[in-house]
Order: C-alpha cells, then structure tokens, then sequence
C-alpha cells in the first residue's frame, strides 16, 4: 500500500503544476489585451490628412501633380470623373473619392507599400487594401473600353504613317505593331521555374498590340516569363474570347523575327541588319533587303517606345509587390488602361513628350529587347503573300 507521505509529495506536484498553468495562461491573456490594445490605439492621426494632401497637390504648381500622381491635373479630374459617371466608382463613408483616385495613382507610379501609403494619407492598412481592390477593379473596368483600336474597321491610315515620307505610301496597309515585354511578377516557391525569363528573373510576359499614336489596342498579361512571344501570339489568335483585333484582308501588323510569318504579320528579312542600334554603330543600310529592315525597325520601334512610357510612369511595373498573382496581373492591364487614357486626353504629358519631340529616340532598353526566331515556319504559317508584300515595299523604297 503506497504511503502518505508519497500522497503528498503528489498532491505538492499537482499543485505547483496547476499554479504553473495559471500563471501562463494569466500572462497569454495579459499579452493579448495589451496587444489588442495596442492595436486599437489609434496610429494615423496626423492633422495633414490624405485629402489635405491631394487638394494640396492640385492646387499647386502643374509639376507637383504630374510628379505625384503621374499625370496633368485636368487628366487626373477628367479620369475621376469617368470612373465615376461611366464605370461605378461609387463614394464611401471613410474616404472621398478624390483621395481614393490620388492613392491609387500614388501607389502603382511609386511602387509604394502599403504601410507608406497608409502614412502619406493617414488611414488603416485596412482602407489602403479595400480601395485599392475596388479601384483596380474599376479602372479594369475601363481597360475593357480603351484597350482597343480607335478605328475597329481599320478604314483610315494613322497620321504617323500618312504624314511621315520614310513610311508613305510604303506602308500605308499597316495597321500597328506587335510585341512582347516583361514585367516582375512575384510567384510562390514552387512556381518559380515557369515564371523565370531570359535574365534569370520571374517575370509575367504580356503581349501587346499598339497602334502608331502610342496606344495599345490589345493587351494579354500573365504569361510565364519562360513563354516565347510567338506561343503566346498564337494561342492569343486562337481564342476569339479575348477579342484580339485581326487585321482586315490586306492590312498587317509589324512584328519581329520571332513571329511566324503569316498572313496579315509582316517580319523583317532575316539574316539582315535589323535591329535600329547595328545600323547606328556601323555604316548606313545597303541593299532594299536591309533598306527594308531599316524603315520596318524604324516604326517598328514604336512599340518599344511605348512599353517605355508604360513603364517610365507607373514605377510598380518595375517593382512589383507580393500581391497574389491574379491582381499583379490586374495591376499591367490597368496600367496599360490608365496610359491610354492620359495619351488620348493629355495636352503636354512629360512621359510622352521626349518621343513626339524625337521620332527617332530610341527606349534605353531598346537593345535588350532583341529575340531569336522560335518558330518553325511551315506550310500552315508561311505564306507567300507576306513575301510578296515585303518585297514589293522593299522594291519601292530601292526606287525613291
């Protein structure tokens, strides 16, 4: 039979155990009101409110406005307005409609955390998040508007090529141009390799269409980065649900070496000087084949002019967060949407104005952007009549 004295020394351990208990769980329930309390102690409570801030901004200098929010102030007034009258952004009870506009454009032309913003307007991390998906998604909205060609028959030729005597009457059927580009994406561990491009970096590749006053007309993001331009052209032809504008019979798109050559896609020569900076280090063009990849590259470039623009102003394409995929996706195509929509209503936008002054400035990336051919051209893809076409342009610009 056990003694009492063993009952005891039992009854002592029970004890000290059960005091121990109750002292952790008094010290956890001591930490989480503290913490609770902390966190309800209210943190932005600066007297320079975010909405302070905004009419601050737009009621000074020009510069001040194009600096911050990335566009001119009658820009940034029309662009709340549209949102406002013909996409839904409706007001809500903790923030005025103005600042949400302000926040956003702040956030993706900085490349700005949410903690900052949070700081430079004086609200929650809560608010932050929950207006920037609403206005995301309603500037998304638009891009469904304005991502597209202002002509969708085609039927007149763009200034640019009308007016330009290196491009008239040689491409009068071109209708804009074609290409890829990369943007950072943040992906999950496991999902990184797909994602990795060329420079060994996770990127998004986004295909895009532009027409020659700089404005996309067509614009798929979300690729790997590991996905070569031509696989994603293809497949973007295949899907009538993304509303890709094909080129009508006898029109075309410039695009380059990477590209099948098929029916309505004009690509250089290859096996030529091509691209604008091998002719600029060495002697001029000789020959129609390289006269021809001269004037192609030429306007070409324009395209790479414009994804410059894109990126120069909107800093979160250079930089972007951990966002989930799906949203850094959103992100591109509401860039995309938001430079379209300073291009058609801008007076002197300092983005664009460098590339209206200079025909033939060039992007500094412009010699990164360079891609070998992928493609194996066969009978389903090559055709004779863009042959045909190149050569009779070629032929023109030999004989003038």
């Amino acid at each position: 039979m056990p003694s009492n004295n063993n009952d005891q020394n039992f009854d002592d351990e029970s004890d000290d155990e059960h005091d121990f208990y109750q002292l952790v769980l008094t010290g956890c329930a001591a930490a989480a009101t503290f913490t609770s309390f902390q966190e309800k102690k209210p943190c932005r409570t600066s007297s320079h409110t975010g909405y302070k801030f905004v009419m601050d901004v737009l009621n000074g200098h020009e510069i001040r406005c194009f600096e911050q929010f990335r566009m001119e102030k009658h820009v940034f007034m029309n662009l709340l307005e549209t949102l406002t009258k013909r996409y839904g952004l409706k007001e809500g009870f903790d923030m005025p409609l103005i600042e949400v506009l302000a926040m956003f454009l702040t956030t993706i032309g900085h490349g700005l955390s949410n903690r900052m913003i949070q700081e430079r307007f004086q609200h929650s991390g809560e608010s932050v998040s929950r207006w920037f998906e609403i206005e995301l998604d309603v500037v998304c909205l638009m891009a469904v508007d304005i991502i597209k060609p202002s002509d969708p028959q085609f039927k007149e030729v763009l200034d640019k090529i009308r007016n330009d005597d290196r491009y008239w009457p040689y491409f009068k059927n071109c209708i804009g141009v074609i290409d890829g580009t990369h943007i950072p994406v943040v992906v999950p561990r496991d999902r990184k390799i797909p994602y990795i491009g060329r420079k060994g970096v996770t990127t998004q590749n986004v295909m895009a269409v532009c027409d020659f006053n700089m404005c996309f007309t067509f614009a798929w993001a979300g690729w790997e980065g590991a996905a070569h331009d031509a696989r994603v052209f293809l497949e973007a032809l295949r899907r009538p649900e993304l509303g890709f504008p094909h080129p009508p019979r006898g029109k075309y798109y410039l695009v380059d070496a990477g590209y099948p050559q098929m029916s309505g896609y004009l690509g250089p020569y290859k096996g030529e000087r091509y691209h604008l900076p091998d002719f600029r280090r060495g002697s001029s063009p000789k020959g129609k084949k390289e006269i021809f990849n001269h004037r192609h590259s030429s306007l070409r470039c324009t395209i790479e002019r414009t994804f410059a623009v894109l990126k120069n102003r909107w800093r979160m394409l250079r930089e972007m967060h951990s966002f989930p995929l799906e949203k850094q996706v959103k992100i591109v195509i509401a860039s995309m949407a938001l430079h379209n929509f300073i291009r058609i209503n801008a007076r002197m936008d300092m983005e664009f104005k460098p590339y209206d002054d200079d025909q033939g400035l060039l992007p500094l990336n412009e010699e990164e952007s360079r891609v070998d051919s992928l493609v194996e051209e066969d009978g389903s893809h090559h055709t004779r009549e863009m042959e045909e076409q190149r050569d009779r342009i070629a032929n023109l610009l030999i004989s003038h």
